[in-house]
């Protein structure tokens, strides 16, 4: 399902709220706590950005078969396989082989 064109509406000023949040937390807790600088606006925005990359992954760029269980594909008929490794060859470089079997 797409994301309808108003998400950049909600998601960017929740992020920027988000880093106002960060920066009074690190502020009012960490200072005391550990003796850390305080740290400002920008700073709390490239934490989160950071623990995004870090922590989140980078979801929305994902394509070809690692989201495809071995059963899954067990399961599609010899048209759907090579349907499927034409449209991965087109995306991400995938070299369109099937997912691994799990190890028993």
């Amino acid at each position: 399902m797409r994301r309808p064109y108003f998400f950049p509406l909600f998601a960017i000023p929740i992020a920027f709220l988000a880093a106002f949040a960060v920066m009074w937390l690190w502020n009012a807790i960490l200072p005391g706590l550990t003796g850390v600088n305080e740290i400002g606006y920008w700073q709390s925005l490239g934490l989160l950005v950071l623990s995004r990359l870090l922590f989140g992954g980078m979801r929305g760029h994902h394509c070809g078969p690692p989201h495809m269980s071995h059963r899954r594909w067990e399961k599609l008929t010899p048209e759907e396989r090579e349907k499927m490794r034409v449209s991965w060859r087109g995306c991400c470089d995938w070299k369109a082989e099937p997912p691994e079997a799990d190890a028993k």
